[in-house]
């Protein structure tokens, strides 16, 4: 899909769908007034008539609207104008995007980007409707025989320019969502694979096809590299399967290649059935998605060398499926992790914690890093907590975390900030070992999060904990390509201030 901004007479445009919004009860925007108004008030009879009030995410299709060119106009409701926010302003653009998914309209002038939204810019408000755009028409039918459904047509959107001193955040943001939407897809396309195919030796492929795609530098540590450097806590997660761990390492340079890199640690565990502490059969299908981390982590590349931004960004991802088979870790084991301390596995399913140890001293020992962010489907506690709306948002350094909330908050992919408090360290104490990889039922987010914190003490670290937030189940199953938004915008807004 193109998407292209310019100063446009709206009555004059010559294409095949204009998009217009109608607050409730029948209130024209002023691109709908416009319209209205070279139409010799076509618009406010309809409304009149009682075809459309303006309620949430109603639309109505209209078909050679007189003296305007364009071959179609469709009002999108938008509810009550003192009560529209960024929840209704999303909600409306994707109605749009839907009900002109059903007209073979190849184009279309959206005129929904210049909506006043409290506290919401133009380039916000952009952004979204390029995200929103994306999103409506991405399908996963791959691995099916035939397509399900007729794709979507549309390819063309233009976002009208009224002030054209907005130009240049314009471009900003349309360039910045073509390229974090480009990134979400590739995080959702490995998300939604099926487990048989996207194994650990698959998403070393993916990075390997990406290096070359994007001139990146690609290493591959397989399980005998990882012995001799001692990353004695990812094997022991990787031992249980026939499928071989594999420690990933991409590396963007934007930069002098002597600059501090941001390093994002991705958890990539390409099927988790809790190993020898197994997991309830129902929805463990769902448990294809516990590499969401590591999916994340190469979209957000994806979008950083579609932008080439400026900055130096290395992407590590410990890789490796769960599983209970003879050689599997048991509750009770005690492994040595790479920084040297050494861990008693209270339950295999908390093996998340384990393969992000051994990447995570990694990160620091070999990149010295400005900065590392880790992003981990961790824990059914961080979806207790917040549901799935909000990412669980941890870190030793609230510079960094306020960065990061800000970054969420302008893409509206939001992370909500949760306690690391040292009253939490002490349930994780262990008579047999430095540190146990559970610390009991209550605070299981935070004590997760407390693990992570004793192997990156000497850097400024944060942990997204997107549990609740990579995947949606139910008749919308499927990956959603969080936090690729959150963390495109904090690399953008970091390089800016290179």
């Amino acid at each position: 899909m193109e998407f292209i901004t310019k100063p446009v007479n709206l009555d004059k445009y010559q294409g095949d769908s204009l998009v217009v919004g109608v607050f409730e009860p029948r209130k024209l925007t002023e691109a709908a007034r416009r319209l209205d108004e070279v139409s010799n008030g076509y618009l406010s009879k309809l409304l009149a008539q009682g075809d459309m009030n303006g309620k949430e995410n109603s639309t109505l299709l209209l078909h050679h609207v007189p003296n305007i060119n364009s071959k179609r106009v469709l009002l999108v409701g938008l509810g009550k104008e003192k009560t529209f926010s960024e929840k209704t302003f999303s909600a409306a653009i994707s109605a749009a995007f839907k009900a002109l998914h059903q007209t073979g309209a190849k184009d279309v002038c959206f005129c929904l980007a210049d909506l006043i939204v409290k506290k919401r810019t133009i380039e916000w408000r952009v952004l979204q409707v390029v995200l929103l755009a994306q999103t409506s028409i991405y399908r996963f039918d791959r691995l099916k025989s035939t397509a399900e459904s007729k794709a979507p047509v549309l390819e063309k959107v233009v976002i009208p320019l009224e002030n054209k001193a907005d130009l240049p955040v314009v471009e900003s943001a349309l360039q910045q969502g073509i390229a974090t939407a480009c990134g979400m897809n590739v995080a959702k396309d490995l998300g939604n694979l099926a487990p048989n195919i996207c194994t650990p030796s698959y998403l070393a492929e993916q990075a390997i096809s990406m290096a070359k795609t994007y001139e990146l530098k690609c290493t591959v540590l397989e399980e005998k590299d990882m012995e001799k450097l001692g990353m004695g806590a990812l094997l022991a997660v990787s031992r249980g399967s026939r499928q071989p761990g594999k420690l990933i390492v991409l590396e963007y340079r934007g930069r002098e290649k002597m600059e501090k890199p941001v390093v994002l640690v991705g958890k990539g565990i390409t099927f988790d059935t809790g190993g020898i502490s197994i997991k309830p059969a129902p929805d463990m299908d769902e448990m294809k998605y516990d590499m969401s981390g590591a999916a994340s982590v190469l979209g957000t590349l994806t979008a950083v060398a579609e932008m080439k931004l400026p900055i130096n960004v290395v992407g590590i991802i410990p890789a490796a499926e769960n599983m209970p088979d003879g050689q599997a870790s048991r509750p009770g084991d005690v492994v040595k992790t790479m920084s040297g301390m050494t861990v008693e596995i209270l339950n295999t399913d908390a093996e998340g914690r384990l393969v992000l140890c051994d990447a995570l001293t990694y990160a620091q020992q070999q990149y010295k890093p400005e900065a590392i962010i880790d992003i981990a489907t961790l824990t059914g506690a961080c979806v207790i907590a917040l549901g799935h709306n909000a990412t669980g948002l941890f870190g030793n350094d609230e510079s960094l975390i306020q960065t990061l909330l800000q970054a969420g908050e302008q893409t509206y992919d939001r992370a909500w900030q949760l306690p690391l408090w040292d009253e939490y360290q002490e349930l994780l104490d262990s008579n047999f070992a430095d540190i146990a990889n559970m610390g009991g039922r209550w605070g299981g987010a935070v004590t997760a999060a407390c693990f992570l914190s004793r192997f990156t003490e000497k850097c400024h670290w944060a942990h997204l904990d997107i549990a609740g937030t990579a995947w949606k189940s139910g008749k919308e199953k499927g990956s959603t390509g969080r936090p690729v938004p959150l963390l495109t915008e904090f690399l953008a807004a970091r390089a800016k201030q290179n």
